[in-house]
């Protein structure tokens, strides 16, 4: 009977090194450590916020910063610019400096049946977190839907004249009311800053020449209305100032002359009184200060004519003129003396 040998079973199959496969195995379990712990840790920027999902439902919120988490698939976060301002274009696309305009977007039909092209820009930032991520799947499309809804809305019960011209400003607001009703409605978790035109113009064209004439008239118009306002804020004050001037000189001239009346009738009260106790006197003095006013340089000589009828002839100015000349000599003997 034959004997048959039975090799020896070999622990190390892959005739490694001793020791290499104990070495493995805890390289493998260090990687497997590494990996899992790396992804229990993650970081949120300034202008970010993480929303936290545990086995898929959202339990939580974390701002910027490092934070922990269990691995995956225990826990998954989902971090969304919530803190940055963006920005939507409304009829026309930017890429860099290049801005394409989008014509199916822009054209709008307004309230007496014409076209106009309306561009627009939104503003707008996550509000909250959890109502932007499960309650609209698309944001951005829903948000450009619900403006380009409400630009048309407002507009297609506008005039094209008044859309183009004093009306931009009111349309802005009445759009914004409107995009804020519809996030509201639907709680997107999305907050509207502003919303701004930059064009609300008729089509190129024609059209576009006629209403830019139309405009151009309308702001001539306007012009010619300010600097008429201007003239006359600036002519009326003065008229009304000389106007209070004269009617100020007018009253002080009143009274002037009305106190040298009152004077007037003083003095000649006065007089009258005076008058009246001695009228003879009087009226001498009165005829005598006349004929000193009118006749300051005359000789008045006074002659009595009731001796009789005839008219006696005196030439009294020679005499006056002799008797004045004679006491000038006189006057002059005495001063220089007689002689033997």
């Amino acid at each position: 009977m034959e004997l048959v040998k039975i090799p020896k079973r070999q622990d190390n199959p892959l005739n490694l090194p001793p020791g290499m496969l104990k070495k493995i195995i805890i390289g493998a379990v260090a990687l497997i450590a590494v990996v899992v712990g790396s992804s229990c840790f993650y970081t949120v920027q300034e202008q970010e916020r993480a929303a936290i999902l545990t086995f898929g439902k959202y339990t939580g919120e974390a701002t910027a910063g490092l934070h922990f988490k269990w691995p995956s698939p225990i826990q998954k976060v989902v971090i969304v610019p919530a803190e940055l301002t963006q920005r939507i274009h409304i009829g026309y696309r930017v890429n860099g400096d290049v801005s394409t305009p989008v014509e199916e977007e822009a054209m709008m039909i307004t309230g007496d049946e014409n076209i106009v092209s309306a561009d627009a820009v939104v503003q707008w930032k996550i509000s909250n977190v959890r109502d932007y991520l499960y309650n609209i799947s698309d944001p951005e499309q829903f948000l450009r839907n619900a403006a380009s809804s409400s630009i048309r809305s407002v507009i297609g019960s506008e005039k094209l004249d008044y859309a183009i011209t004093d009306g931009k400003t009111v349309i802005q607001d009445k759009v914004r009311e409107k995009l804020l009703e519809l996030q509201n409605k639907y709680h997107t978790g999305i907050q509207i800053i502003d919303i701004k035109f930059q064009d609300i113009e008729p089509p190129s064209g024609q059209v576009e020449e006629a209403f830019r004439a139309v405009t151009n008239a309308r702001e001539e118009k306007n012009t010619k209305i300010n600097n008429a306002a201007k003239y006359e804020n600036d002519k009326i004050p003065k008229a009304r100032g000389e106007a209070q001037a004269l009617l100020e000189n007018a009253e002080a001239l009143k009274k002037s002359r009305i106190l040298n009346a009152q004077g007037d009738v003083a003095q000649f009260n006065a007089i009258y009184a005076e008058y009246t106790k001695n009228k003879g006197i009087t009226e001498s003095r009165l005829l005598m200060e006349t004929l000193e006013k009118i006749l300051p340089n005359a000789k008045i000589i006074i002659s009595d004519s009731a001796a009789g009828d005839t008219v006696k002839y005196l030439p009294l100015n020679e005499l006056v003129r002799g008797s004045g000349s004679a006491s000038s000599s006189a006057g002059t003997q005495q001063q220089g003396g007689t002689s033997p």
